[in-house]
């Protein structure tokens, strides 16, 4: 299935904030800084991630019905991409 830009661009923004976010981790752990800083900031880096995967795949529920897809193959498709996100 593909997504027009539109409708990825806020889900790409979000991912984008987490990749910066990621590196700034990275930096923290280079610096030498407290493990549990470094814990709490990674935990927010995966919680942006997971909010972008399943961003993306609300996304194609709502796109599905336009495109023709039957119901149940598009379920199936999109109930198995969230379960990845799992």
């Amino acid at each position: 299935m593909q997504l027009d830009n539109d409708e990825i661009t806020p889900v790409i923004r979000r991912l984008k904030r987490a990749q910066g976010h990621l590196g700034k981790v990275i930096a923290m752990m280079e610096s030498g800084a407290d493990c549990e800083d470094v814990i709490t900031q990674l935990a927010a880096v995966n919680k942006a991630i997971s909010r972008g995967g399943y961003a993306l795949v609300a996304t194609g529920l709502e796109h599905c019905p336009a495109t023709g897809v039957p119901p149940a193959e598009g379920k199936e498709k999109l109930e198995k991409l969230f379960l990845a996100l799992a």
